[in-house]
């Protein structure tokens, strides 16, 4: 866990009007045969050139390492680089054709070069519309696609159709070859370009775009689906669905798993038993077959067969023996095998992970997005972090919930802070507990990592919004210190708290249904989670965003505690500003989340700032001033707002109203109360004009005032005889774009991507 077909439509002059192209902050409208220009002055749906870029600066860790542990780090970077190139086919159906065009034009040339190239070419871009190009590129390598990994919405280029077609017309690559670069520019021009109302942001049916599913299913498939994958007890992490419909007018669901065998056969020595196959299942047909991104899959493998040749201890080995098996078969029970060895690996000095992991993106969340992370232990913090799990078993009794709906012990986790090597997937996280898997969490542990160099990156100076001058400076002075209290408590003791109550294959509860109460009616426990039922099936859709207010609310809940707050350095007034800035982030948070919740399919975007608006919800409805929103006009005369937190009601008001909340959180995804749940939850989502905010109306605000999220440039290893050597880049679009052609300097890459794409392109209506 971690802490949209070619048009987009408009009401003009009461009639509907489709935009045909994005055209830098212009759309060009069609109104009933007439074309006119609408100016959109703040656009979600752009990069804007200004976008801030930081460096993952982990040179002084790299050089740490023994000749050993570099090989060792090398290879699981490779591995994790090469699996990550699938989440482009997780992302979008143009995204993989889109990366194969800018790896050929950037590849053929330096960014220099070809921005003096195309500055020169006939009705070429102006350098605004160059630098536009190249921001687009970086944010599209930096998020695997062209949908943001936070926020779920699409971004098109920051300049017009025809001038980014002549900076393609202007490179080498397509002097070299025209054919080529002009086949892959219109399998891809219109879908660039393209913001229809679904095209806008990732979604399932008619309210977004999925590639988890081919463009044909609904929620209702995923639904039929997820049955028939609690019913064989296959996880769906490692799988995508597609539907077809044969000449007789027959349903055909194919699940397909992540793996670099075709095969349906059982591989000796690697699986007794296949879960592939076809079957009928309650009036339908499921095909379970398996080859899913197999060239990369068999990519990964390789080289975490060469990373095994390096590994410090038998623990290691063994987990990557297992993930082996695991990516060859496609098995998820090989990929738990390969978790309880990382799990049993206890500080190592070279940590990583990789996988099918978060289920944020799929729209019926459980499915998960790859990816695959490699980083080095940053000692001097990860000391703080040791200390708060030993005192772990001290703290969880804090939590507002009696000691039966904690876990049976405390499995103490590894708690480390790391500096990130390599992290391949759509966004880059501060902090990750994991595994996801719910039996082993419960069972036999997890870790937890805080990403100390992604904490601690620096950008060049943002606006800080919607708080008085006095908080915006303490804001920016305390805001990184009391993030990584947040993490380190959000991690640990968030999502490491709680139980699960369970019934397994024998019927066997794994709590005294006569001793154990309803927290809420007093009366015994009526609902639980049976054999094969897990949180992600059993709260689909809202279980990431559930989770992580749960988390959220754990870290807010437990930062009042002045010892936990001296375990990372603060005391006396230094604890108290921490405290106070860490729930002031946490309220403004709710604001800037209204950017990611969409009005027109009421949908959020993103599962962490809709926790955070349901927090910033909560604690307005705890009333006595706690909370405020003042409405106001800005300097610049626009509408304007700023955030008031009373400091002196956070350890009343605040904690009680909190405390009672992360009760009902806990008290419903204990008993598995999935209606409950979803009812409280949808209520304090939802986004309407009824309370004395006005938050739907006060979304154009914010939308007015946003800020560009900052992107990461990583480096990169390079391996020369039996040395492996760090690779550094400038922390600028340009040093991010330069980062992924050396990344994959492979021409086979783009030649599998291809083939990839068009082996499924018929299953998206591409």
């Amino acid at each position: 866990m971690h802490c949209t077909a070619v048009r987009y439509c408009f009401r003009f002059s009461g009639r509907i009007c489709r935009a045909t192209y994005f055209c830098k902050r212009f759309y060009t409208l069609k109104v009933q045969g007439t074309v006119r220009l609408a100016k959109m002055t703040d656009s979600q749906f752009i990069i804007p050139n200004e976008v801030p870029v930081a460096n993952l600066e982990c040179k002084v860790a790299f050089n740490c390492l023994t000749g050993k542990e570099k090989r060792y780090s090398h290879f699981l970077s490779q591995a994790s680089w090469a699996g990550g190139l699938s989440v482009l086919f997780q992302t979008s159906a143009e995204s993989p054709v889109i990366f194969i065009l800018l790896q050929k034009i950037f590849k053929s040339q330096t960014v220099c070069e070809l921005e003096e190239a195309a500055l020169k070419a006939p009705n070429g871009p102006s350098k605004e519309e160059f630098e536009a190009m190249v921001t687009y590129a970086a944010a599209f390598y930096s998020n695997s696609g062209n949908y943001k990994s936070f926020g779920d919405t699409k971004f098109v280029p920051n300049l017009p159709k025809d001038k980014f077609y002549a900076i393609v017309k202007s490179s080498a690559a397509y002097a070299k070859d025209s054919d080529g670069i002009e086949d892959l520019w219109k399998s891809c021009d219109d879908a660039l370009y393209s913001l229809s109302r679904r095209e806008q942001q990732l979604g399932l049916g008619e309210t977004g775009i999925s590639t988890y599913f081919s463009s044909n299913c609904t929620l209702q498939d995923a639904e039929i689906a997820q049955k028939f994958l609690n019913d064989k007890e296959i996880s769906a992490y490692n799988t995508r669905l597609f539907k077809t419909v044969d000449a007789n007018g027959a349903v055909i669901y194919e699940v397909r798993l992540a793996s670099s065998l075709k095969t349906d056969t059982p591989v000796e020595e690697i699986e007794k038993i296949t879960k592939c196959g076809t079957f009928n299942f309650d009036g339908h047909t499921f095909k379970v077959t398996r080859g899913d991104y197999a060239p990369l899959m068999n990519k990964m493998a390789d080289n975490l067969k060469l990373a095994k040749e390096h590994a410090a201890n038998e623990h290691e080995a063994t987990m990557l023996k297992h993930y082996i098996n695991s990516f060859t078969t496609g098995s998820i029970d090989a990929h738990k095998d390969g978790s309880r060895s990382w799990i049993r690996d206890k500080g190592p000095v070279v940590e990583s992970y990789i996988g099918f992991i978060e289920s944020y993106r799929d729209p019926f969340g459980v499915r998960g997005e790859f990816e695959g992370f490699v980083a080095m232990v940053n000692k001097e913090m990860s000391t703080k972090f040791a200390n708060l799990v030993s005192n772990a078993e001290k703290y969880l009794p804090l939590l507002p919930w009696p000691k039966e709906y904690e876990k049976d012990r405390f499995l103490r986790p590894d708690f480390t802070s790391l500096d990130v090597l390599c992290f391949a997937t759509s966004g880059i996280p501060a902090g990750i507990n994991i595994p996801n898997y719910d039996d082993i969490r419960q069972e036999e542990g997890f870790k937890n990592v805080s990403l100390g160099n992604v904490l601690s990156a620096n950008t060049k100076d943002q606006k800080i919004t919607f708080l008085s001058d006095e908080d915006k400076e303490l804001f920016t002075k305390l805001k990184a210190p009391s993030f990584e209290v947040q993490v380190g408590l959000h991690e640990l003791l968030g999502h490491g708290s709680g139980k699960l109550f369970q019934k397994d294959e024998n019927g066997k509860l794994n709590f005294d249904v006569e001793a154990v109460k309803h927290l809420d009616s007093g009366s015994k426990i009526e609902s639980w989670y049976n054999h094969g039922e897990t949180w992600d099936s059993k709260f689909p859709v809202i279980g990431s965003s559930y989770e992580e207010c749960r988390a959220e609310c754990v870290g807010i809940y437990l930062c009042l505690n002045r010892e936990i707050l001296s375990i990372f350095g603060h005391e006396n007034q230094a604890a108290e500003d921490i405290l106070y800035v860490n729930w002031l982030n946490m309220v403004r948070a709710g604001l800037l989340s209204l950017e990611f919740y969409t009005p027109e399919t009421k949908t959020w975007r993103q599962a962490h700032m809709q926790a955070r608006y349901v927090i910033l919800r909560v604690l307005l409805e705890a009333g006595q001033g706690l909370v405020q929103i003042e409405k106001l006009t800005g300097e610049d005369g626009k509408p304007d707002a700023v955030m008031k937190l009373d400091r002196s009601k956070i350890d009343t008001v605040g904690k009680d109203a909190i405390g009672k909340f992360l009760q009902k959180l806990q008290l419903f995804k204990s008993t598995a109360d999935f209606t409950q749940g979803k009812a409280m939850y949808d209520k304090y989502s939802a986004v309407n004009d009824e309370t004395p905010e006005k938050f739907l109306s006060m979304r154009s605000v914010v939308m007015a005032r946003k800020q560009p999220r900052r992107m990461f440039v990583q480096p990169n290893t390079l391996q020369e005889g039996d040395d492996i050597t760090l690779h550094e880049y400038d922390a600028s679009v340009a040093g991010i774009v330069q980062s992924f052609v050396e990344r994959y300097p492979e021409d086979e890459i783009e030649d599998i991507i291809k083939n990839l794409w068009m082996q499924d392109k018929e299953h998206f209506n591409f």
